[in-house]
């Protein structure tokens, strides 16, 4: 029985791909429940009261933003940012999300 279980990823192995792929959607989810209190996450919502942190079309814009510097960023604590303890997941979609934006 657990054979036949196996089957349709060997047989469509971009199923079992695409069930891990973060989303741009749930990036943008998590980022207007995490991130939008101090950055715009997205151009059709206002900024913050407080803007000086920078949006994240500004980051995605910027030619220093890679995939690879997005996730350590995000995985260090910072002094200036709160300490949002995210899963790989979740990380992974904020990534995603981010990338979108350029």
């Amino acid at each position: 029985m657990k054979y036949l279980q196996l089957v349709p990823l060997l047989v469509f192995p971009g199923i079992a791909a695409a069930q891990t792929q973060p989303t741009v959607g749930e990036g943008q989810r998590i980022a207007r429940q995490w991130c939008a209190n101090c950055h715009m996450v997205s151009l059709d919502m206002p900024p913050p009261d407080n803007d000086s942190a920078p949006s994240f079309p500004a980051i995605a814009a910027m030619s220093t933003t890679t995939e690879t510097g997005l996730r350590v960023f995000l995985q260090t604590p910072h002094s200036n940012m709160p300490n949002y303890q995210h899963s790989r997941g979740e990380t992974d979609a904020v990534v995603a999300y981010l990338l979108s934006l350029r």
